[in-house]
């Protein structure tokens, strides 16, 4: 017994040896030169940034591989207060934190934001700087890179008389942007418009958009950067109202907004109140085409992606030819609407109020993933006035062919044959090059003789859709 016991005492008198050795070890710092240190990242890349708007927030960690302490004498900015970047250094917002403790196999986190000053360039340009770290003699960076873009900034613009704006810089629009009645803005080629989450585009007056095949228009979320390029309702969108006539958008991108373009009431006039030639209508939250009692032609265009591709609501007068309105569920929408719903009627404090109503859909092809939606197209009539709709050589998909429609050799339920459809990926090529593709060379002449890509389509027969295969 008594040896049994003295071994006991001598175990724990080890094990008690033992942990103040360890305890001891991990409260020192490592002081060697070749302690190990890393990083998670070797350099942080902001993508375009609007001078004088900041950019998003990113971070890297610094780590203490070793199993003691280790003391980073310095993290800094190398460039110091001249850097465009800012960091924030375990919690402490400075260009330089000195002296800081990292536990063993612990991290610490540098956060790092861009805010850049404008200058006289006209294209994007980089600005850099990086973050040192020095720890035992030794040295480590990260790098740090941005793109840089200036632009024309607007604050609550309104827009009286004729307007033009040219493509040198961008325009970022915050609280709004606002055309007069009588007023018109017209854009040059390669306009780029990009509105704050605020700052809807209200037109009272014209909007005239004089984009090509070489260089479309674009009207985006001034949130570029890779995190955010991508989301729906970023923006609010572009709003036809009641006084406005003409407007005619040509080579035009609208993208990620809540509800791209919205028509409202009839034109002024016996021209549409809105007409759209060869333009992209992408990933809106809400609805890609909304238009309520109006009037709406489209050729050659891609409604694509949205919450509601088209909403033809109250009646009115649009026509569609050679569009691709398809939608694919993905990340942010999912395809739960037809993409192409007509109406003629709206209920106002129990009231049904109706309106004549007249679409001709013509060379065009009205798609979805399956899954939610059942019938693509879908048709709602109340009353008795005026109601005309022809769907003539289009393709479709549909469980059953919605009522109060005329149709001339349509394309039911077959697949048109899309190029490529990652949703995973987020790429979408609506393209339809296999020669086997149901709506190859299955339209009917029209006076529109160039596609979205600005192709020839008189050759032959014209191909279904916003693309002619080449």
């Amino acid at each position: 017994m008594k040896k049994s016991y003295s071994l006991t005492i001598i175990i724990c008198l080890l094990l008690i040896a033992y942990c103040s050795i360890t305890a001891c070890k991990k409260d020192t710092f490592i002081t060697s030169e070749n302690a190990t240190l890393s990083t998670s990242v070797d350099s942080l890349h902001f993508d375009t940034v609007f001078t004088t708007t900041g950019s998003i927030t990113k971070s890297f960690k610094i780590n203490n591989t070793n199993s003691q302490k280790l003391k980073l004498s310095t993290v800094k900015l190398l460039q110091g207060q001249a850097s465009p970047f800012k960091i924030n250094i375990n919690g402490s917002s400075a260009i330089q934190v000195n002296d800081i403790e990292i536990a063993p196999n612990d991290s610490i986190y540098v956060f790092v934001t861009v805010q850049i000053d404008p200058n006289n360039d006209n294209l994007p340009f980089i600005v850099s700087d990086s973050v040192q770290i020095n720890y035992n003699g030794n040295e480590r960076f990260v790098a740090l890179r941005a793109y840089g873009q200036n632009a024309n900034f607007l604050i609550n613009e309104t827009i009286d008389g004729n307007v033009n704006w040219n493509n040198t810089l961008p325009y970022v629009i915050l609280g709004s942007l606002k055309i007069n009645t009588g007023a018109t803005l017209t854009l040059q080629e390669g306009c780029k418009i990009f509105a704050h989450a605020d700052a809807p585009v209200i037109v009272d007056g014209t909007l005239i958009a004089n984009g090509t095949a070489a260089d479309n228009i674009v009207f985006a979320s001034d949130r570029i950067d890779e995190e955010y390029k991508d989301l729906p309702a970023s923006w609010p969108g572009i709003y036809f109202r009641e006084n406005s006539k003409d407007n005619v958008l040509q080579y035009t991108v609208v993208k990620n907004a809540y509800q791209a373009i919205v028509a409202d009431q009839p034109a002024a006039n016996l021209n549409p109140k809105v007409t759209l030639h060869q333009c992209i209508i992408d990933n809106a939250f809400d609805v890609g085409i909304l238009c309520i009692n109006s009037s709406l032609h489209a050729d050659n265009s891609l409604i694509s992606n949205c919450g509601s591709n088209i909403s033809f609501r109250y009646g009115g007068d649009y026509e569609l030819t050679h569009c691709t309105v398809a939608s694919f569920s993905n990340n942010f929408i999912n395809h739960r609407n037809p993409v192409l719903a007509i109406n003629n009627f709206v209920t106002e404090n129990g009231n049904t109020l109706t309106a004549d109503l007249t679409v001709v859909l013509r060379n065009s092809i009205f798609w979805g993933d399956a899954g939610f939606v059942e019938n693509e197209v879908a048709i709602n009539r109340q009353g008795n006035t005026a109601f005309n709709i022809l769907m003539d050589r289009c393709l479709y998909r549909a469980v059953a062919d919605p009522a109060n429609i005329t149709f001339n050799d349509v394309i039911k339920n077959q697949d048109p044959l899309f190029d490529s459809i990652d949703v995973n990926k987020g790429f979408y090529n609506f393209r339809t090059n296999n020669i086997a593709a149901p709506g190859i060379d299955k339209g009917v002449p029209t006076l529109f003789l160039k596609d979205l890509d600005g192709n020839d389509r008189n050759i032959g027969f014209p191909d279904l859709g916003c693309y002619e295969k080449q």
